[in-house]
């Protein structure tokens, strides 16, 4: 008798967890190897998305191509800059930012070959940046137009940010300036004589990241929405409680130590969710106003798309 209630209580309890599997909801999420958007993958490596329901796919695709994507449906949910989100929008890729993921307290800056005093000299020369519609590009936009120079006034080389910091460690590619982030601007801070960081978003504070998702994937799992934003804030809570761990898990990724992983994250601040209410509160909308403004005069966009649309705060409350 005992034996056959062992034998049912096993049965009910691996279809309990036959049960809980079948309802995790599968989701794909585009990102790069950028320092902030790194406790995604704790809230993954740590099993927090698995805890809350969600089976996530984290996939490593650069900004460029990020959009193409979500538009093809191999990825729901991306994380990206907040001006970057007005780019896909305009150009059809419909997406929703439903919670902050951090601010850029230096981890982005523009390096400048030895003898180049002010941004305005660039006038004239060859600058490194990604392609048209990704952050480095914007920033770089961002920080001529703050010192009288228009992008125009430069020739862009598109590089994305590693190569375009190992080109400068490495001394090659013929270049006077370029843009990058961490965790590869500390390998130009580590070689000053390298070039030198002229500005970073401690300068001009830009750089700020956010997490959304197709309006078609928000309107049919909101409940999954929901645990995205908790599991990320959770993930948040995890490294506070544990730093050293968190550090490892995170720079491993990266192929960084967590030492050095630690470092890099230093210029950066995620945001908990009562950063979020309060970002999302004013500031989100005035900037993706201003950015817009900057995105159509330079040519990335045609048509400001409606910026009332572009972000969902239900998750963060």
């Amino acid at each position: 008798m005992k034996k056959t209630l062992s034998l049912l209580a096993l049965a009910a309890s691996l279809a309990t967890a036959a049960q809980a599997q079948a309802q995790e909801t599968k989701v794909g999420v585009g990102i790069s190897g950028w320092t902030g958007f790194a406790p995604l993958t704790l809230a993954k490596e740590a099993g927090i998305f698995k805890k809350n329901g969600l089976d996530v796919s984290i996939k490593k695709i650069p900004q460029k191509d990020r959009h193409l994507a979500i538009a093809s449906g191999d990825v729901q949910c991306a994380a990206t800059t907040v001006e970057t989100w007005i780019v896909w929008n305009a150009n059809g890729v419909a997406t929703t930012q439903i919670f902050q993921l951090d601010k850029s307290y230096g981890a982005d800056g523009m390096i400048v070959k030895p003898g180049i005093a002010k941004i305005a000299d660039l006038k004239g020369k060859t600058v490194a940046a990604s392609a048209p519609g990704t952050a480095p590009y914007f920033g770089l936009a961002w920080m001529l137009k703050k010192n009288g120079v228009s992008i125009k006034d430069v020739k862009v080389v598109n590089l994305e940010p590693q190569a375009a910091a190992n080109a400068f460690i490495a001394g090659t590619g013929g270049l006077d300036a370029g843009m990058t982030y961490e965790p590869y601007l500390s390998g130009v801070r580590a070689k000053p004589e390298a070039g030198t960081i002229i500005a970073t978003t401690l300068d001009y504070p830009m750089v700020m990241d956010t997490f959304g998702c197709t309006p078609k994937f928000l309107a049919e799992n909101p409940k999954a929405a929901k645990a995205l934003a908790d599991s990320y804030f959770e993930a948040l809570a995890l490294i506070k409680k544990d730093p050293k761990k968190s550090f490892e898990i995170m720079g491993a990724d990266v192929k960084q130590s967590g030492e050095a992983f630690e470092k890099s994250q230093a210029y950066l601040r995620w945001q908990d969710k009562a950063a979020n209410q309060k970002f999302f509160a004013g500031e989100h909308a005035s900037f993706s106003k201003e950015a817009a403004e900057l995105l159509l005069e330079v040519g990335i966009i045609k048509a400001i798309p409606d910026l009332s649309k572009l972000a969902d705060t239900r998750f963060i409350q």
